[in-house]
């Protein structure tokens, strides 16, 4: 008997019971499902993550200044003034992992231009801190030497800030060469910033102005002549290859030997790997993706078993038609494959239906709930390929029963 013959008669004997071919099929098709919506939600924060690290820039990681103590009591965290521009050229100098270590100083203020202001974050850097966080100009220009020596009134700024000052339809290119006042300061804006979107804080890094470090600090700030040099923060890139591990022991130890610290005593500085421990969220995602699949695949399992018990059902059900087949020149081999193709047919056809409503659902999750979820053709076409698998596996028992089963005590079955 051919293939084709064999497939006939399956698609007619699943036809006769229409529903309980369908009931059959439902615990593949919410299987099938289930894994592909897991799947592409945990993907999604996947790619959430990763999309996390490119923000922050390759490699890069951030030393703060340790707290203070006054009168014998402990400040918090950050609230030292003990890091210096020289401590972040020497960091540059002297460490060979490092491709660039940019100090910047932070503030807040008000930024007028016209009518309109908006209160943002203040930065003020050099320009190797733009490359430090693989951060380009979408129109315009870096700070020039000049500029950085001499406290020059420029500024660079994000799009956040682009379109609260001149409205949504600004566009980079148009905005350049404007002039807006910080803190009553009038400075021209230069540059703007690329997109980069939130980050893993959920804070807006669009929403930033960036001036020169010493027009931060002698005309926006105002610090007084004894501060001159601090800074808030060292952002440190390393260069591509090199150990992570090993670059933030080196700057330890540099910086423990530049303030003199004791032996023993707590490092009045603190550093943070950020792209390890985006890697660890990653990671921890990849995790979930996977633990997520294999709690969908039970169900999967779950239906197959269901597959098997309506199978041996059929196989009681049908036992004189096994016999009356036989007897007319029916092989054991021809019961076998007509009973896989049926069992192997529900299956496909639950995990395409499957597919469907995973499909489905992952859309809705991603729209109604606001997740973040990425579809894989990968998942899709593991789902079906183990839908398959498994009609063959919980069809085989049935199909074997029913291929040795006698023709003669098969047609006297009552």
């Amino acid at each position: 008997m051919n293939f084709i013959a064999i497939f006939s008669i399956a698609l007619n004997a699943l036809a006769i019971n229409k529903m309980r071919s369908a009931l059959t099929m439902l615990g593949i098709i919410i299987g099938v499902a289930a894994v592909i919506t897991m799947v592409a939600v945990g993907s999604g924060a996947q790619e959430r993550v990763q999309e996390q690290i490119k923000s922050l820039g390759s490699n890069i990681m951030l030393v703060f200044p340790g707290s203070q103590t006054a009168g014998g009591v402990r400040m918090g965290a950050q609230t030292g003034q003990n890091l210096t521009e020289e401590d972040a050229l020497a960091i540059a100098r002297e460490i060979p992992e490092v491709q660039v270590a940019a100090a910047n100083n932070r503030s807040a203020a008000q930024i007028v231009y016209g009518n309109t202001n908006w209160n943002t974050s203040i930065f003020g850097v050099h320009n190797d801190y733009l490359e430090a966080r693989d951060w380009p100009l979408a129109a315009g220009r870096l700070f020039e030497a000049a500029e950085m020596a001499g406290s020059g009134k420029v500024a660079i700024i994000g799009q956040t800030v682009m379109r609260q000052l001149f409205g949504d339809s600004a566009q980079p290119g148009e905005v350049l060469d404007q002039s807006i006042r910080i803190r009553k300061v009038p400075v021209t804006i230069i540059g703007v910033l690329e997109k980069k979107g939130q980050n893993s804080f959920g804070q807006d890094q669009d929403d930033v102005a960036m001036v020169p470090l010493s027009t931060l600090r002698n005309r926006i700030s105002g610090q007084s002549a004894g501060r001159l040099k601090r800074i808030g923060s060292i952002s440190v890139k390393v260069r591509e290859g090199m150990s992570m591990k090993s670059a933030e022991e080196n700057i330890k130890e540099l910086l423990r030997a530049r303030l003199k610290v004791q032996a023993g005593a707590d490092d009045p500085f603190t550093v943070r790997n950020l792209t390890e421990i985006l890697a660890a969220q990653e990671a921890s995602s990849r995790v979930l993706t996977y633990l997520l699949a294999a709690v969908a695949s039970v169900s999967l399992l779950v239906g197959g078993i269901g597959i098997m018990n309506i199978m041996l059902v059929s196989v009681t059900e049908r036992t004189r038609e096994i016999g009356l087949r036989m007897a007319v020149g029916a092989r054991g081999s021809d019961i076998l494959k007509q009973f896989l193709v049926e069992a192997t047919t529900l299956a496909l056809c639950g995990g395409f239906l499957g597919v469907i409503l995973g499909v489905g659902a992952a859309y809705l999750v991603g729209n109604l709930a606001g997740w973040n979820t990425h579809l894989q053709f990968s998942a899709i076409v593991l789902a079906i390929g183990f839908s398959a698998v498994i009609g063959i596996f919980f069809g085989f028992y049935p199909a074997r029963k029913a291929a040795s089963l006698q023709p003669i005590e098969a047609l006297r079955y009552e």
